[in-house]
């Protein structure tokens, strides 16, 4: 394979990568948090740049409620226990309520909806919706995560040492694992970013810190959405 074969295939990725919608969200996510640490939330470029940002992130988003309105009327998968089943519906149906209502805070800021006192509020219950939705990703992949790791110490007791690595249903727990822990990762910061954006803790929660938390759940999830090596030698 040439240099220019494989430049042309690493382009194509690229491409790929940069057609979703929601890559490019988390990109420009990264850029808004970026600029709300640098601004410490001081007037000035950064905090222009981050005001922006904001909104127009809110435009990639407009009917996205829809996804998770899908996610609350599916089922489940069999054997999850109602624990986590509720906790998921949860987490669908208080993302769904935040996009929604951040379709009307769009309306607000863009100047087509006049009343600001009801968009603030709106805009104010959304992040709550947010903040909640996180708190249920992050007791849902808690849970996922002991699940995972009851089965996998199951499956250690049938397998011997030299087995584990080169079974295949092992090694698929195992990634999971790591999929699910850095989910938890980014949802325990996110609720970190929704107390910072709501200032439920100004003294500690600075602008400084949302920025910082918000920059690497940006990042996370911009990894999050890379295409996997299956799919890349598939392509």
């Amino acid at each position: 394979m040439s240099t220019l074969d494989v430049t042309r295939a690493e382009l194509a990725l690229i491409v790929l990568y940069l057609n979703k919608a929601e890559a490019r969200d988390k990109i420009c996510r990264a850029i808004q948090y970026g600029s709300k640490f640098l601004s410490d939330g001081q007037a000035g470029t950064a905090q222009n740049v981050d005001k922006s940002t904001s909104l127009a992130r809110k435009v990639f988003r407009l009917f996205k409620f829809v996804n998770d309105l899908h996610g609350l009327i599916s089922p489940v998968p069999q054997g999850t226990p109602l624990p986590l089943v509720l906790l998921g519906k949860s987490k669908n149906a208080l993302l769904s309520t935040f996009l929604f209502l951040d379709q009307i805070v769009w309306l607000g800021r863009s100047g087509i909806y006049k009343d600001k006192e009801r968009v603030d509020l709106m805009g104010r219950i959304s992040l709550f919706c947010w903040m909640g939705s996180s708190i249920c990703t992050t007791l849902v992949e808690a849970g996922e995560i002991g699940r995972l790791s009851a089965s996998m110490k199951k499956l250690e007791k049938e397998l011997k040492d030299d087995e584990k690595n080169h079974n295949e249903q092992y090694r698929a727990k195992i990634k999971k694992s790591n999929e699910r822990s850095l989910a938890l990762v980014k949802s325990a910061m996110d609720i970190v970013v929704a107390v910072g954006l709501l200032q439920l803790a100004p003294k500690k929660v600075t602008p400084r810190v949302t920025g910082a938390f918000g920059f690497v759940t940006s990042l996370i999830s911009c990894y999050q959405l890379l295409p996997s090596p299956q799919k890349s030698k598939t392509t």
